[in-house]
């Protein structure tokens, strides 16, 4: 993901040296296959550690987007706000349950954004391999493929973040609600609502991603911005606000699917078109946007701190700019 301003060192076009002290020199030139160990490291570390940090700082809103999107189950009617759910939530469960199932969210955040942010360059030097291109359709695939992967290995993780954030009495802890799940469910229960999640993993991060890499390259082109912390804000707000509107009906599909047997007021939804079309028909459209402003509240934010810090760690980790 290359744009003029990157940083080019040693006087050899591709070459990068780490700017960490003691760490090792990260030479990969562009187009070849073959990277060392310690760039793959700080490839996937750097994506994974930025997504963990932004997880952490913005989790009670989502905590409060899982709440809303379970409003009214099969019901039209007034939604409750995000503001009064907040307080009703701190009055009535405490300050703790707004960091309900933050440890299955930090771990998964490692895995699931090293690998979603991680293999989007590798993908898309496959298809500029392939296809000579690195266009906005290039951008758009290799982000939906990236994403799509790094959902299907992570569900498990994902399902019980969920289950954790709906039951604020549990006192199992992570691990016991796991075997719990398994032991009553079966293992097939971890990855309910993979498809939806994979769906909107895959429109997730080639909204973000493609929209963040293509507004960078305008605003290099366009505007007198370079590599640096403005550039990053704005490119980062863009695909904040993109992402969300793409992938909020998506979200709450895939939130019910993984809460059906976990609570009683969710139908039997036989798959996502399915839980969509139920909601339309029973909710209406307004229903797909249910919890819609907590994902922008948390997504736009989450967006923005991701990009702006995983810039500046692979910047430290000797690395080209996204």
């Amino acid at each position: 993901m290359e744009h003029p301003g990157d940083r080019k060192m040693d006087g050899q076009p591709g070459s990068l040296k780490s700017s960490i002290p003691g760490s090792r020199k990260v030479n990969i030139e562009k187009g070849s296959w073959m990277v060392s160990p310690s760039y793959l490291f700080y490839h996937f570390g750097t994506s994974g550690l930025s997504v963990a940090v932004a997880t952490g700082v913005t989790h009670p809103l989502d905590v409060l987007k899982v709440r809303l999107q379970m409003q009214l189950v099969g019901q039209r009617g007034p939604l409750t706000g995000m503001g009064k759910l907040f307080f009703q939530v701190l009055k009535n469960e405490g300050t703790r349950s707004m960091y309900l199932g933050l440890a299955p969210a930090l771990t998964r955040s490692v895995l699931y954004g090293g690998l979603r942010l991680g293999l989007y360059e590798p993908s898309k030097n496959v298809c500029n391999w392939a296809f000579g291109s690195t266009n906005i359709l290039v951008k758009i695939a290799s982000g939906a493929f990236s994403g799509g992967i790094a959902t299907a290995l992570t569900n498990p993780v994902e399902v019980l973040k969920v289950r954790l954030q709906m039951n604020p009495n549990l006192r199992r802890g992570p691990i016991g609600e796991l075997q719990r799940i398994i032991s009553e469910e079966g293992i097939r229960a971890l990855w309910k609502g993979v498809g939806p999640a994979m769906s909107r993993a895959a429109a997730l991060t080639a909204s973000q991603l493609a929209t963040y890499d293509e507004s960078k390259r305008i605003l290099i082109r366009r505007t007198p911005l370079e590599e640096g912390f403005p550039l990053h804000l704005i490119a980062s707000m863009v695909a904040g606000i993109v992402s969300t509107f793409i992938t909020a009906p998506m979200d709450m599909i895939k939130t019910r699917l993984m809460l059906q047997r976990q609570s009683k007021e969710v139908g039997s939804y036989k798959s996502g078109f399915h839980c969509a079309y139920q909601v339309l028909r029973t909710e209406g459209p307004r229903g797909l946007y249910k919890g819609g402003l907590a994902i922008f509240a948390r997504l736009g934010p989450q967006t923005t701190i991701t990009f702006i810090l995983c810039e500046k760690l692979r910047t430290l980790a000797g690395l080209n700019a996204i």
